[in-house]
């Protein structure tokens, strides 16, 4: 039998999936010089998604990528990044571009002689790690293998910062995603009703993810918070509380799987909260839209036109750039003015503390619409924003996911496309 090709690694009809060379080789320039700003003399990334986000897959290894200017740098007579991989050494050549690659990839070294293969490489001071992404023993183990060097900084926070910005070909595929997710809420919308159960209406919208190529894993960054692509809770199982930091929790289908839909059936005129994620590519979009068997009643559609003006003015806020915590005191100032204090993101004191969280690779990237993100989104920042109010009768509320450009903040997913609420 023939080995296994990297013909087969193909999307749909035969397209190429792989990151773009330009992009990979355009964020490790990046990286490169945010780290001689901040003093640091280079980065080991480990962690999976920015494997994938500065190496072009998830393979096991590490990428490393020196300062500019720095030990190890094409500037100072380097050989610049270098993954090194475990396994498998092939794919990994293939995904990063095969000969046109921006890094150099070779077989992982034996832990105990890292130092001195960084160090014939030019480098003099230990590469950074992310501890802030990565297993303590995990880190401890590489911090060890490196003390030659000195000691590993933490540049976590450089990652995340390079992150928040969007380059124009992650918003392209972030717009694919929100294509899909229409069809996701359409799915719902065809097949949900009375005596209709929540994982039926998941089942219905997941079916049409997983044939546009969704990988399987929504991506958080908090540990050790786990996500269900779709969250559809009806009524009562949306005032139920979950481990998950969200407004929604839901009953889940078994307490280790406790949040997100279960067993519980459409009744007329109780809301429904459709929550829905999809990943084009890894780039994840997030929106909420309601739905019910029947009609809502005054009190229900009051609420939910009320979380519409919470959502304009969080939105008008970041689009005056300003920082993200003015933006989620001037959402939750609202709120209360109309009576949601108690119920606004959860039910006191099941409450979340943000109306909005970025979103990209990861589902829970910063910066938060929450107190203490002191700063505003940067042009090309991804948000997420979703005002909700919770009681024990149901939840209710929007999301959309938004970008911020140069003439303000657009939507990405459907925003008027697809209605606030929608009837069976």
């Amino acid at each position: 039998m023939a080995p296994w090709s990297t013909d087969d690694l193909v999307g749909p009809d035969g397209e190429d999936w792989r990151v773009p060379v330009a992009e990979l080789q355009a964020r490790q320039a990046r990286l490169a010089e945010m780290l001689a700003d901040a003093d640091l003399p280079g980065a080991l990334i480990q962690h999976p998604v920015d494997l994938y986000y500065f190496a072009g897959g998830r393979q096991d290894g590490s990428l490393f990528v020196p300062a500019k200017g720095a030990g190890g740098s094409v500037e100072a007579g380097g050989d610049g990044p270098v993954a090194f991989v475990r396994r498998s050494l092939s794919r990994a050549v293939f995904e990063a571009g095969g000969d046109d690659a921006p890094h150099a990839v070779r077989a992982f070294p034996r832990l105990s002689t890292f130092s001195d293969t960084l160090r014939a490489m030019g480098v003099e001071r230990a590469p950074g790690l992310q501890y802030g992404e990565a297993p303590a023993s995990f880190t401890a183990r590489f911090a060890s293998a490196m003390s030659a060097l000195g000691d590993a900084s933490d540049i976590t926070a450089v990652v995340h910062r390079q992150r928040e910005v969007k380059s124009s070909w992650e918003l392209e595929q972030m717009d694919i995603a929100a294509s899909v997710q229409v069809r996701m809420f359409e799915a719902v919308q065809a097949i949900g009703g009375e005596g209709i159960s929540e994982l039926d209406m998941v089942a219905a919208a997941e079916a049409v993810s997983r044939s546009e190529g969704f990988g399987g894993n929504v991506q958080m960054r908090r540990y050790p918070l786990q996500c269900d692509r779709g969250v559809i809770v009806a009524g009562r199982a949306g005032g139920i509380p979950s481990f998950f930091d969200s407004a929604v929790g839901g009953t889940g289908a078994h307490p280790l799987s406790g949040m997100g839909s279960g067993f519980t059936k459409v009744k007329p005129n109780e809301p429904v909260l459709v929550d829905l994620v999809h990943a084009h590519r890894g780039y994840m979009v997030d929106a909420t839209r309601m739905y019910v068997a029947g009609r809502l009643n005054e009190t229900w559609q009051q609420r939910l036109d009320d979380m519409l003006a919470v959502k304009d003015t969080v939105v008008d806020v970041l689009d005056q750039r300003e920082p993200c915590s003015k933006a989620w005191e001037a959402g939750a100032a609202l709120a209360a003015e109309l009576g949601y204090a108690d119920h606004l993101m959860g039910q006191a004191p099941d409450q979340s503390r943000f109306l909005g969280h970025s979103i990209g690779l990861q589902l829970d990237e910063s910066p938060v619409v929450a107190h203490g993100f002191d700063r505003a989104m940067e042009v090309g920042g991804t948000m997420a924003i979703e005002p909700k109010v919770v009681y024990a009768e149901g939840s209710v509320g929007t999301e959309d996911t938004w970008v911020l450009d140069e003439e303000g903040m657009r939507p990405i997913t459907a925003d008027g496309a697809v209605p606030w609420l929608m009837e069976w």
